[in-house]
């Protein structure tokens, strides 16, 4: 069956309910959010329809407004419309899925599928967002048609952002509605979709809040503080930022104790059961009701000190009195601070001879243990766990893959020594003569297969660019900042690797470099990496000595060469396509601003940043935007109007908080595509690399017709600004920024509107950013950001 999803409708408003939604309406389809009707409506209220969808109206503008935003752009909130239970449910009949979304109570849920079953039509997708009630329980007593196509669909909060959708069948399910599913799941949600079996916790909980509460009682045993593990157990080792703590506080201690007590309760046979019940660290915290963020105080608490100031204080986990945050003073952390390799910084951690290296080796050997007793139990493949694990949790690594990483046959003998044996079919592995989980042939990943006793390829990989895989055995050139690969079909692809990608000497050379070997043998090229972020900008260390050594004509030489560079990008004589995902700022989004095209994953935070330096954007960001807008430009358009636009969004240094929103910026033009699972995002890079190519790609020329509005502009520009200052709303620097900015947006003082080159845009940027560079106030700016990581206003 060719089955399309035009309409969805959503049954449950809550946090996830409106959420779901939100993330539906971000691919454009249509959504149908209902819930139930306020018990207790006064009388001259029951018939109003404000009145009795007040509950998913006010869910639904509450998500709209939540911070960070459930929805890429305002403008597909459209797409949502709401109803309730009682009215609305006849509605369904005209969807094409159905997913029920309410409070995980079976009972309730039941009473939900009964009033699904009167208007569903048949064929129907309709599937369960459950946590971990089973499949076959909310089955019962439901039509032959209605079990078919039923099938639990497990989105982790925040939907938007976390890319894990687990995918649990039914007794009965139909294998095209599962085949659909993680298809679907992946290619159009932008997921990381896993298939689980209907276990308890299914695969990402199971495992994840095992590893939870496995820390939690050797934290308890070995006497560490709450600031010392989420100094341990946060990015330090490919981990999320919130860590441990104040993980369980973001999300709800309560949450957590649910999870842990309904797994020690429904898994009698599990051997490691005892790690779910409740250590005192968890118990005693969770009794006195302080759950987190939701109760006010966890094991963090936000108050003010004796002078007002905002302060978090900690809680002592053996007085269980809130005091002041500690720190992690470990030999081990020490030994890896300046260690960028997230791999080789983990070997060093496991393996140092300290408390540190004890808590790692303990927690990540006993996980070890633990997953390898969940195959098959939970899943018949080893690398689903890894996935689940990773996209439910924001890991870096899994289990297995981090097991492969630090010496599978030296781990095993560790873990033996500390009474942590894994499963037999390790044993049986590894005497096999297979060394490792994972190990990649031909540049694509295998895992080891255990009914078999083989290596299998992970499916759905086959046909990605992954750079990892190819790392060793497709590198054609590389610096200490960028290396290059031959990604297949004649296309290159240019990744950087400097701390946040920040674009200094080493990666101008390397996209020198690649442009001029492409040219010279490939189709095209692709910029970008398999990263948490494209580019944070240029960097700025460099440029600050020469500035403060006041060496004006280095300063002019390095705007220059990052022009040209740019240039370069721009007039090659092959296409050459942005592939942008996470910060892509300051120089990273003027790059991107010079390719032929861009593919940006749907995350792509971008926008020109450099006034909060104190500087304008002086690689061409400024000159592209101000052509963007003249192109744009049609009869009786208010052009002044438009121009303004621009002019505030890098005035302001706003940053687009998705692709879509930097659609409306015009930083991403129409033709430019948007990728949503960003497993996927160099390989439709790639492939608009080759689409450009077969369309018969021109090289482009120097554009000379460039409308500007001389003084015109610059007179209305001065007013605002002036108005700006004189109302307190900017400083007397930032306007200084702002008319030098103007200045290149409006041509100069060109005493007439007229058409111009890109290269006169150029020059007036590179004038005007040199002309910032001596002033105190911007060198005070640069010195706020490298050596205090915030910005300042002055």
């Amino acid at each position: 069956m060719n089955r399309k999803i035009k309409k969805v409708a959503v049954l449950g408003s809550g946090v996830m309910g409106s959420r779901i939604a939100c993330h539906f309406a971000n691919i454009g389809v249509e959504v149908l959010l209902l819930d139930i009707v306020p018990r207790d409506l006064p009388d001259d209220q029951k018939s109003k329809p404000a009145a009795r969808n007040k509950i998913v109206n006010d869910a639904l503008a509450f998500a709209l407004k939540s911070k960070p935003s459930p929805i890429y752009d305002q403008k597909f909130a459209s797409l949502i419309s709401t109803g309730n239970f009682e009215d609305d449910m006849p509605k369904i009949k005209d969807v094409d899925w159905i997913i029920e979304v309410v409070v995980e109570r079976l009972d309730i849920k039941k009473i939900v599928f009964e009033q699904v079953e009167k208007y569903r039509k048949p064929g129907t997708l309709i599937t369960s967002n459950t946590s971990g009630i089973p499949m076959h329980m909310m089955c019962e007593g439901r039509s032959e048609d209605f079990q078919k196509h039923f099938c639990g669909t497990h989105f982790f909060n925040p939907p938007r952002y976390l890319r894990l959708l687990e995918i649990i069948p039914g007794p009965k399910t139909d294998q095209d509605i599962i085949d659909f599913l993680m298809h679907y799941g992946d290619l159009y949600l932008g997921k990381e979709t896993v298939l689980c079996k209907d276990t308890p916790a299914f695969i990402a909980n199971r495992i994840g809040i095992y590893a939870i509460m496995s820390a939690m009682h050797t934290i308890e045993d070995m006497g560490l503080t709450v600031g010392e593990v989420d100094r341990m157990t946060g990015p330090l080792i490919g981990r999320a930022k919130s860590a441990t703590f104040r993980t369980m506080d973001v999300v709800g201690l309560d949450t957590t104790v649910n999870v842990a007590n309904n797994l020690y309760a429904g898994l009698p046979n599990d051997e490691s059961k005892e790690a779910f019940k409740l250590p005192n660290i968890v118990k005693e915290v969770h009794e006195k009701g302080w759950f987190g963020d939701k109760s006010g105080q966890g094991y963090f608490k936000k108050t003010k000190d004796k002078d007002g100031k905002k302060e978090i204080l900690e809680l002592d986990l053996k007085t269980f009195e809130y005091g002041p945050r500690t720190r992690a003073n470990f030999k081990a952390l020490e030994a890896v601070k300046d260690e960028e390799d997230l791999k080789k910084r983990i070997v060093k951690l496991v393996n140092f001879d300290d408390k540190a290296g004890e808590f790692y080796r303990r927690t990540f050997f006993d996980t070890f243990k633990y997953v390898s007793y969940r195959i098959p139990e939970i899943s018949d493949e080893l690398y689903r766990i890894d996935q689940a694990v990773c996209a439910g949790f924001a890991w870096k690594m899994g289990p297995f893959d981090t097991w492969d990483l630090l010496g599978t046959k030296k781990v095993v003998e560790q873990m033996e020594g500390m009474d942590m044996k894994p499963a037999d079919w390790v044993y049986e592995m590894l005497n096999a003569g297979n060394s490792s989980f994972y190990k990649i042939e031909n540049g694509i990943k295998k895992y080891y297969d255990i009914p078999s006793k083989s290596y299998k390829t992970i499916p759905g990989t086959e046909d990605l660019v992954i750079l990892e895989n190819i790392r060793e055995t497709h590198k054609v050139w590389g610096n200490a900042g960028a290396s290059l690969f031959d990604i297949g079909d004649g296309v290159l692809c240019l990744e950087f690797h400097t701390k946040m990608n920040a674009i200094g000497q080493e990666i101008i050379e390397g996209i020198e470099t690649a442009i001029a070997m492409a040219e010279k043998d490939y189709k095209g090229l692709v910029i970008g990496n398999e990263g948490d972020n494209f580019s944070a900008g240029a960097n700025l260390a460099m440029l600050f000595m020469f500035a403060g050594d006041q060496e004006f004509d280095e300063v002019n030489l390095m705007v220059a060469q990052f022009q040209n560079t740019m240039k370069r990008a721009k007039f090659s004589s092959i296409p050459v396509v942005a592939a942008p995902a996470g910060l892509t700022l300051g120089g990273g989004c003027e790059l991107s601003l010079h390719c032929d095209a861009i593919q940006a994953h749907a995350e792509t935070y971008i926008g020109l940043v450099e006034v909060g330096v104190g500087l304008i954007p002086g690689g061409g960001g400024t000159k592209e935007l101000t052509l963007r807008v003249a192109d744009s430009l049609t009869a009786g358009d208010p052009e002044l109007n438009r121009l303004q636009e621009a002019f505030m969004n890098i005035a302001t240094a706003k940053v687009a908080t998705s692709a879509e929103e930097a659609r409306a910026m015009s930083i991403l033009r129409p033709q430019d595509g948007v990728t949503l699972n960003r497993a996927r995002l160099l390989t439709d890079a790639k492939a608009k690399v080759l689409e450009l190519h077969e369309a018969g790609y021109t090289q482009p020329v120097e554009r000379t017709d460039i409308k500007v509005h001389g003084q015109v502009g610059l007179a209305n520009f001065h007013a605002g600004i002036n108005g700006m200052l004189l109302g307190n709303y900017i400083s007397e620097h930032d306007a200084k920024i702002a008319k030098k900015l103007a200045w290149i947006m409006c041509g100069g003082d060109l005493t007439a509107p007229q058409e111009v080159s890109e290269q006169y845009l150029l020059d007036l940027e590179r004038q005007m950013f040199v002309e910032l560079t001596a002033e105190p106030k911007t060198l005070e700016r640069i010195h706020s950001i490298l050596f205090k990581g915030k910005p300042l206003r002055n």
